[in-house]
């Protein structure tokens, strides 16, 4: 075994993004059927969110379904005589900390301030970094009329980010491509059709643009309860079509090793050394030494073993030959 220090030349530090399907098991990128667990609905945690499955046995949990309104309407309150104070207006409060960081702060979907919205939250075990701006397609359809919905960052000029990272918004189209009815891609009157958050794998939906295109309505009553989650779920069932990949950057690090010809050429291997006089036993390894290469170790200056890398085959080197060996780690 031999040592060589390297040079800071032999680094290089590459980052690729790489793609996955989003839905079950990080495999699939549409899923078409959407289930709940009653059990859940029947519960306390009914009462602010429901669990969305790909399958009826409901062990493919994709995502969850909130409602927030910081009048705190849609749901009953927690206590009678104290006004507004319910679970949708905890969810309200708790996602403007979460993405605008400003207690005091509203939510403007395409220029309209929205006092209430649908929040669509990946779970967590679907994605390893983030969302794939412009692989979004989401069915929505209802009394009315049906909508597909994408985000515009493959349309907008510049990135918007808050709290929750990167913002793009919600508009008529399909896989990133938008559909220029108006040169947003959604109505004037009731704004874009919520924010897409690529970095908290979150979508939140403005009702108000939903209920105008596809007549999708939801309970703003105080102190009623509404099932709002269910009825947007409803919407996606009717659609059958949630696309969605997920993204994730891999860093590689390559460390170029370069064995020149007067290095490596000699075997440290105790077999080939007289263990009495100490001279080396074949003349041939004196005269034309060759050694093969199988395996190249990573140490620090502590002499520790950071890392293996093995050959596909032995590579053989003498005095004649100088090798280039690149090793790649991810992490």
């Amino acid at each position: 075994m031999s040592f060589k220090r390297l040079d800071a030349d032999d680094f290089v530090i590459s980052s690729d993004s790489v793609t996955a399907g989003l839905w079950t098991n990080n495999n699939t990128p549409t899923i078409t059927t959407f289930y709940t667990s009653s059990t859940q609905a029947a519960s306390v945690s009914g009462d602010y969110y429901l669990n969305v499955f790909s399958d009826s046995g409901l062990e493919q949990l994709e995502f969850a379904v909130a409602y927030a309104n910081s009048t705190g309407g849609g749901t009953q309150l927690y206590d009678a005589s104290v006004a507004g104070k319910s679970p949708s207006d905890s969810i309200y409060g708790q996602y403007r900390t979460l993405v605008l960081g400003d207690e005091n702060a509203n939510f403007v979907f395409g220029g309209i301030t929205a006092s209430d919205f649908w929040a669509v939250s990946v779970d967590r075990n679907r994605y390893k970094e983030s969302l794939f701006p412009g692989s979004l397609t989401l069915l929505v359809s209802s009394s009315s009329g049906i909508r597909s919905l994408t985000d515009n960052s493959q349309v907008s000029n510049t990135v918007v980010y808050n709290d929750a990272g990167r913002v793009f918004q919600l508009v008529s189209g399909s896989a990133g491509t938008v559909n220029t009815t108006n040169p947003n891609g959604y109505s004037a009157t009731s704004g874009s059709y919520g924010w897409f958050l690529p970095d908290i794998a979150t979508l939140l939906l403005n009702p108000l643009a939903l209920e105008e295109e596809t007549g999708l309505t939801r309970t703003t009553t105080v102190n009623t309860f509404g099932n709002n989650p269910w009825k947007l779920i409803k919407s996606f069932e009717n659609g059958e079509n949630f696309t969605l990949n997920s993204q994730e950057t891999i860093t590689s690090d390559f460390v170029f090793v370069r064995p020149r010809s007067s290095e490596f050429n000699y075997s440290e291997n105790p077999s080939f050394i007289s263990g009495s006089t100490g001279e080396v036993l074949y003349s041939s390894f004196i005269n034309n030494p060759a050694t093969y290469i199988t395996t190249v170790g990573l140490y620090n200056d502590t002499n520790e073993l950071l890392a293996v890398a093995k050959l596909s085959k032995p590579l053989q080197k003498d005095f004649t030959k100088e090798a280039l060996i690149r090793v790649k780690l991810d992490f």
